[in-house]
């Protein structure tokens, strides 16, 4: 059996921009930064897991060589949002000459977009003081939370989620790597799990990998708290098919053994009503109600009263479509 000595995520980071998979148009235009040994303030934005950090690191090694951890520095602005962390850590890093012959150093900011609107002020000067010796790179999920004085400042950079055959290319290198029996529908059903994002692909392998060397969809299943789409789809059709009372006993299952919340029935649910044969016009009044009783289950509804609301409005929508 497996034991994780080392977590995967940081094992098999790419060490340089061109083991980067996905997203060859940005590497490419960083790769351009190395071959020059300079570059203006960047932004990245993009969903979680699609190589932000990894091509920031990636970039400063290039750029600086063994030197790299000495012109560097990573801050997470989720943890230190306020304006006392810019004019602190972040000023006192700016203002210091680069080590090992480097013209610039680097702050990577993680998660700028937590920043508050403050310190988001104090650090747009601090990016313009210090521009001849300090180079600024901020990643987040959301570019609209940046002011826009910030993103004057920087080269935007706009990651997209993963292609299922990159993360799956990867996943298989990776099980290749550690010995793991990692079976095409295993593979699959990681590539669905992740939804473009590789850093919960490759969590999601090595905690099933841990349970033992062969990899089934039965295990990915299991430890990623996720239904089987065609279980969600199975839900959905016994709604419309006008069996309520089935159609309830299947939501307990699912909330039972997988372990489901009721955010997270609706997003499965959401997704698998893009499946159903049915006409176009009651996917529209569907995915309409799912967003308002999605909305309800945010705001703190019971959760279970809603689920139960949507699959009672699904049993009235198959019998005006003629499926009951």
């Amino acid at each position: 059996m497996n034991e994780m000595k080392e977590i995967w995520i940081e094992k098999y980071r790419p060490k340089t921009l061109k083991e980067v998979v996905g997203q060859e148009e940005i590497t490419a235009r960083l790769q351009s930064y190395v071959k020059s040994k300079n570059l203006p303030h960047l932004m990245f934005a993009g969903p979680a897991g699609t190589g932000k950090t990894t091509c920031a690191l990636a970039l400063a090694k290039e750029i600086f060589g063994d030197n790299w951890r000495n012109n560097l520095v990573e801050l997470n602005a989720s943890d230190e949002r306020g304006i006392d962390v810019v004019r602190g850590k972040i000023k006192e890093f700016a203002r210091t000459a680069p080590i090992g012959g480097a013209s610039f150093k680097i702050i990577f900011l993680d998660e700028a977009d937590a920043l508050t609107g403050d310190a988001q002020s104090a650090l747009r000067r601090t990016m313009e003081k210090y521009s001849a010796i300090c180079r600024f790179i901020l990643s987040c999920n959301y570019s609209s939370k940046i002011i826009e004085p910030i993103q004057s400042r920087c080269a935007v950079f706009r990651f997209r989620q993963l292609k299922e055959k990159d993360i799956k290319l990867y996943l298989t290198r990776i099980a290749k790597s550690e010995k793991i029996d990692l079976s095409d529908d295993a593979a699959d059903a990681l590539v669905h799990v992740a939804a473009g994002d590789m850093r919960k692909a490759v969590n999601s392998l090595q905690v099933a990998a841990s349970l033992g060397d062969k990899v089934t969809i039965d295990v990915i299943y299991q430890t990623t708290g996720t239904a089987r789409p065609e279980e969600v789809k199975k839900l959905l059709e016994t709604a419309l098919a006008g069996d309520f009372l089935a159609a309830r006993n299947l939501l307990d299952e699912l909330m039972i053994n997988y372990g489901l919340s009721g955010e997270d029935i609706i997003k499965q649910v959401h997704s698998g009503m893009f499946s159903l044969s049915i006409p176009d016009i009651e996917k529209v009044k569907l995915i309409d109600r799912t967003g308002e009783i999605e909305f309800r289950i945010v705001e703190g509804s019971n959760e279970r009263i809603q689920l139960e609301a949507l699959l009672a409005y699904l049993v009235l929508v198959g019998s005006t479509s003629g499926r009951k």
